[in-house]
């Protein structure tokens, strides 16, 4: 994985997994923070707010995390931020994710 995509997708894979507890569809979330030019930054403030309901003490380093993250993807060209999304795509066609 190139340096660029490095930098977007450690912090997702370090604070992902509390970020994305309990949604329903996990894919469908990261799609939604990554689907058009610019990282949801909205759509992540959400996700984080529901993380910070839940459990404050391990919210509070994921929203820094979660904002580099977005920098990170916003400063990818056109290729890398369409490699991100059918990296996202790949992973739930090989964990059997359905898609509702």
């Amino acid at each position: 994985m190139s340096p660029a995509l490095q930098g977007f997708a450690r912090p997702l894979r370090e604070h992902g997994p509390a970020l994305l507890a309990e949604v329903n569809n996990p894919h469908d979330e990261m799609l939604a923070l990554v689907w058009g030019p610019r990282f949801d930054r909205e759509h992540a403030m959400w996700l984080w707010s529901r993380l910070s309901r839940r459990a404050p003490q391990q919210a509070v380093p994921v929203l820094p995390a979660l904002m580099n993250a977005a920098e990170h993807f916003d400063a990818l060209d056109g290729s890398d931020q369409r490699r991100v999304r059918r990296l996202i795509l790949r992973h739930r066609a090989l964990t059997g994710a359905v898609a509702v």
